[in-house]
């Protein structure tokens, strides 16, 4: 019969076995790999849902695009002009309110964050070869202007997708709203409620007529070509089809659906 060897312990200073270490496992590079992918994903969702839910209560500073254009505006040599400051919503006109809804997005209280007819309708118009126009709702434009960069990649509409449906659930329409009307881009370097009606009419956000109103929401598929003054027969005539459309909205925008 064979003799089983049991592998011998070094004695410590006190005369008691001390244990032969564990030889520790090495992971293989796909292990490293999967493990890099799952803590990343981790950090994504807990940093994108954190930051959601920090601008709920906190006024976003600047966007992505405010620094992108600052950037351009630099390279091209011209004046870097930036005005933007936050105005809480119950200080910016209703009229404005109404105005971007009846421009830019006229299901925006009724839908969960995506207008699947707008978009049918603008895949439509854009494969006959028309003006190219987009089908994105007031909600998705905010989530790209607080937390996406601008561009058409595939990647980018997914994550535009995603946070669309964070700010739906987190903040609600009205706080979409008020994120909306301090973050856009309303002319060459103005941003925001209060920075656009100071530029184009002299005066506070709250005093807005609706013409006025119509007049900002009329330029915003391009406001740095676009002006709410001293306007083009075309801005004019969209003028005018905002100010009617308003009048089916009702005296206030009624947020809570009640």
């Amino acid at each position: 019969m064979g003799v089983t060897r049991k592998p011998i312990q070094k004695k410590t200073a006190a005369g008691k076995a001390k244990p032969t270490a564990k030889k520790k496992t090495n992971r293989t590079f796909g292990e490293k790999v999967k493990w890099f992918f799952i803590k990343a994903i981790l950090w994504f969702f807990g940093l994108s849902i954190g930051s959601v839910v920090f601008f709920k209560f906190v006024p976003v500073p600047f966007t992505p695009l405010m620094i992108i254009r600052a950037i351009e505006n630099k390279m091209a040599g011209k004046e870097v002009y930036f005005d933007h400051d936050w105005e809480p919503i119950d200080k910016i006109s209703m009229n404005l309110q109404k105005a971007v809804i009846a421009s830019e997005d006229g299901t925006f209280l009724s839908h969960n964050g995506f207008d699947f007819k707008a978009l049918q309708k603008a895949y439509k118009s854009n494969e006959r070869g028309r003006r190219i126009r987009g089908g994105s709702t007031i909600s998705q434009q905010t989530a790209k202007n607080v937390f996406l960069w601008q561009g058409k990649s595939y990647l980018r509409k997914g994550l535009e997708a995603y946070f669309t449906i964070l700010i739906e659930v987190i903040w609600g329409k009205e706080r979409i709203m008020e994120v909306y009307l301090n973050s856009i881009e309303m002319g060459d370097g103005v941003y925001g409620a209060y920075a656009a009606t100071e530029h184009w009419y002299r005066r506070d956000a709250s005093s807005l007529t609706p013409m006025q109103a119509a007049g900002i929401a009329a330029i915003l598929p391009n406001p740095r070509k676009f002006k709410a003054t001293g306007s083009s027969s075309y801005i004019n005539r969209r003028k005018e089809r905002i100010v009617r459309e308003m009048r089916y909205i009702g005296k206030k925008v009624n947020y809570d659906g009640k």
